[in-house]
């Protein structure tokens, strides 16, 4: 199965310099029971994409919280045993849960398939979205509006062997 492990460019570079993403449990997200239902499409690609930018939007989380991190969301796009990535049962149709897996250990990096992060070009809307996302948890609707700017900017897509030039 591929999930999609959310992190920060700090994140991203103490995964490669200890050779895997964890330790566990990892949150990620992945084509879910859930996450096709709500989306309603047999399109495995679309699926995908969406549970990218479900991941997309824990990154901007992730960025919330680490302070110092530069504004780049970064996701890792790795492929696990289905039965290493597990959906909560009480959280399926939740649409702030769609696509959440957990994976109860670490990963080792060279499971990995891509690294998708932010261009330079998006820091600003990123910086913006990070700065704006507890008023728009709050119901604002200008900050939500803030927030979803950071979606407009597509994650680039790096081969594993550019993590270096990424985090460097």
């Amino acid at each position: 199965m591929r999930v999609y492990v959310p992190l920060t460019l700090p994140g991203l570079a103490e995964a490669h310099e200890a050779g895997e993403l964890g330790p566990g449990p990892l949150t990620a997200y992945a084509v879910t029971p859930g996450l096709r239902e709500w989306y309603v499409s047999d399109d495995i690609e679309e699926l995908e994409y969406a549970a990218l930018n479900r991941a997309a939007a824990a990154s901007l989380r992730l960025l919330a919280r680490a302070v110092d991190a530069p504004r780049r969301r970064v996701v890792v796009a790795v492929d696990v045993p289905d039965q290493d990535a597990v959906a909560d049962p009480d959280e399926v149709l939740d649409a702030s849960a769609l696509g959440e897996v957990r994976i109860a250990r670490a990963v080792p990096l060279t499971r990995a398939a891509a690294v998708h992060a932010d261009a330079d070009d998006a820091v600003d809307d990123v910086s913006a979205a990070v700065d704006a996302l507890g008023a728009a948890d709050h119901g604002d609707d200008d900050a939500q509006f803030v927030v979803d700017g950071a979606e407009d900017h597509e994650l680039l897509w790096f081969g594993v062997q550019e993590i270096p030039a990424i985090v460097g």
